[in-house]
């Protein structure tokens, strides 16, 4: 079968320089034909400069850029009184996010929101950009719009996916002028299909690295930043660090209580660890009852102050449920890694740096549950009596040595 060969379009003559469009200009003129094609050129024009803020928006790579890109792509064009963005980090749960912009700076709406499900059905029978009073006439829940309303919302904008209603996008009205014009809601509206696929996408990219119940990283997504922190510390003089934690007796709560009891527990544990923890650490469910928190550039008395943080806080959680729950603890093990340590033949990787982590945790097991427990501790330990001492330890067959 012969190649087919495709040659790229000559550039052709411009329309309006033919020789018989010169010739026949003022017949075309007079029955329309130059305004039209004038017409056409302005919109080609106009579509080209969406299509470009459309693509701005939609290579941005987190949700915070994502939304930036939008409030400067619009407010470019007009200035709304507020742009306003709700979404659920996680499907599976009601919590919502909420974040604002007033002058291109966010700010704190004072939005006072909870979920968005009633808003799901009609958004799903009309997935496009709706005045806001005529969405708060059809739907007819009036406790359901009220905190809108008190903001003089005037669009709002639904984000869609196949779970569902993932976000409402909300636009104030305009701070120059009364009402949008019919070129501006039709940009807003194409504008918004970019903005809406751009967060629905990076959604789903969230949802593949998160544990569904928890919300925190999956156990694939912590492995992989291990092995790349290993690989970064080998390179670099700095120090990492990693916690592992286990919920103390976790299933007595299951046996007890039942099962959504442990559940809830495990949920609410989550959003302690999520709050103790720092923007660039990595919390990840590891397994069951089990969790991790990986800290890049991070050293040994600074990964101590975080894990007895987390375990205080953790021992002062409450976890309301129909019958009062027994108060939660954590026993937790850690273990801190550079150049040096990973250089060590047992802790070269990540497989060895989670074998000295947990043999730390079930330290802390062994001697009373709720406390932290440091391998290789060195001066730090405020506590060597509750932590590990350069001794041997009879933990399990074999016997674990902390140097």
């Amino acid at each position: 079968m012969e190649d087919v060969i495709i040659e790229a379009p000559k550039e052709d003559i411009n329309f309006l320089d033919r020789l018989e469009v010169k010739n026949n200009y003022n017949l075309l003129r007079d029955i329309g034909v130059i305004e039209y094609i004038s017409i056409l050129n302005n919109e080609i024009l106009n579509f080209k400069h969406l299509l470009a803020r459309g693509l701005d928006i939609f290579n941005r790579t987190n949700i915070d850029e994502i939304m930036d890109a939008t409030v400067y792509q619009i407010s470019d064009q007009f200035m709304p009184s507020f742009i306003a963005f709700l979404w659920k980090p996680i499907q599976t749960r009601e919590d919502i996010t909420i974040k604002a912009y007033k002058n291109n700076k966010p700010f704190d709406i004072g939005l006072r929101v909870d979920r968005i499900t009633p808003f799901e059905e009609f958004f799903r029978k009309y997935p496009k950009p709706i005045n806001f009073e005529l969405l708060a006439f059809q739907l007819n829940n009036d406790e359901a719009v009220r905190p809108f309303q008190e903001l003089n919302t005037e669009i709002a904008v639904p984000i869609l996916g196949p779970f569902g209603l993932y976000g409402i996008i909300l636009i104030g009205s305009k701070t120059f002028e009364s009402d949008y014009s019919r070129n501006e809601l039709f940009f807003l509206q194409q504008l918004m299909s970019f903005v809406s696929q751009a967060i629905k996408n990076h959604l789903h990219y969230e949802h593949s690295l998160r544990d569904v119940k928890t919300g925190l990283y999956n156990h694939g997504f912590f492995l992989t930043r291990l092995n790349e922190e290993v690989f970064r510390t080998k390179r670099s003089g700095y120090h990492s660090s990693l916690i592992v934690m286990d919920v103390d007796k976790f299933k007595n709560f299951n046996d007890n209580f039942g099962h959504l009891a442990g559940d809830r527990v495990l949920e609410d544990l989550a959003q302690v660890i999520k709050q103790g923890v720092r923007q660039d650490d990595i919390p990840s469910r590891f397994g069951g009852e089990e969790f991790t928190v990986l800290l890049p550039n991070t050293d040994k008395i600074t990964v101590w102050n975080i894990a007895e943080r987390l375990r205080v806080s953790v021992s002062e959680m409450k976890v309301p449920w129909e019958v009062p729950l027994p108060q939660v603890t954590i026993s937790i093990g850690i273990y801190t890694f550079d150049k040096n340590t990973t250089a060590d033949a047992s802790g070269a990787d990540a497989a060895g740096i989670l074998r000295r982590a947990d043999e730390a945790l079930y330290i802390s097991k062994a001697r009373g549950r709720n406390r932290s427990t440091l391998w290789n501790p060195g001066i730090i330990d405020p506590h060597p009596d509750e932590s590990c001492s350069i001794e041997k330890l009879q933990i399990y067959t074999p016997i674990v040595e902390m140097l």
